[in-house]
């Protein structure tokens, strides 16, 4: 990480990021355990823990985090809004059944109990509103009196604008790789409360925008260069050496 600036991306950058690096460095599923061992980190955890799914590797994140957090102790259940899932999101799902973490499709009243949910219903490609069951989850989400971590994005925020009708409000986001555009922007400041970056080893596919710690009124001036918003934390959560072994899920 460079001491002055954090890299900011589009979602198409961070998309052809991702597809260079599995292809030419490390797999799709190690990529998705490093995603869930940055959440991990990134939370003093505690209590009953409700991880919401969707399909995608939005929703494998929330698999492989259910399997982390099962293998440490923790009261944990996947609560599902899809079954639809991509092949490294289905051998995490797959884990987390064998390791007997509870799980359940999505019905009114899910989040009620929950002392913490984490957001992993829709990932940074998500454009539009938000249809049923999905709308009825987020709303829940937002009046429960749990503490509320999303990951990668606040589901129901585009990732290039930060622009919503209706989104998960967080009291952590933990966007994986680099920072997306649209998080930092005005429209995504009322979601969210406190971001974080987790770096999983991602080789960035083209710089774009730089989001400075410093003020500086001439690269203000500058349509690049983003001034860092009060609620992004500087430093980034490294977990971009570590390696899926065997024993990592079992």
């Amino acid at each position: 990480m460079n001491k002055e600036y954090l890299n900011c991306i589009s979602v198409d950058n961070m998309r052809e990021s991702d597809r260079l690096t599995i292809e030419n460095y490390v797999s799709g599923r190690t990529l998705m355990y490093r995603a869930a061992m940055g959440v991990f980190r990134a939370v003093d955890w505690s209590g009953k823990i409700a991880i919401a799914v969707g399909g995608g590797n939005n929703g494998g994140d929330g698999y492989a985090l259910a399997c982390i957090l099962k293998r440490s102790n923790y009261n944990c259940r996947i609560v599902k809004l899809s079954e639809k899932l991509t092949e490294d999101s289905a051998y995490y799902a797959a884990q987390a059944e064998a390791l007997c973490v509870p799980s359940e499709r999505y019905q009114p009243g899910a989040f009620t109990t929950a002392d913490v949910v984490v957001d992993c219903l829709l990932g940074t490609g998500f454009q539009g509103s938000l249809r049923e069951p999905w709308l009825s989850a987020v709303k829940e989400i937002n009046t429960s009196r749990a503490k509320t971590i999303s990951v990668d994005i606040n589901s129901g925020m585009n990732g290039d604008t930060g622009e919503a009708e209706t989104a998960v409000r967080s009291d952590l986001t933990v966007t994986i790789g680099y920072v997306k555009r649209g998080l930092v922007t005005e429209n995504a400041a009322r979601y969210m409360h406190k971001l974080v970056a987790a770096d999983i080893g991602i080789a960035l596919n083209r710089e774009e925008f730089k989001i400075y710690f410093r003020s500086d009124s001439d690269a203000v001036k500058d349509p690049m260069i983003i001034p860092a918003p009060p609620y992004l934390q500087f430093e980034t959560i490294d977990v971009s050496h570590v390696e899926l072994s065997e024993d990592s899920v079992y």
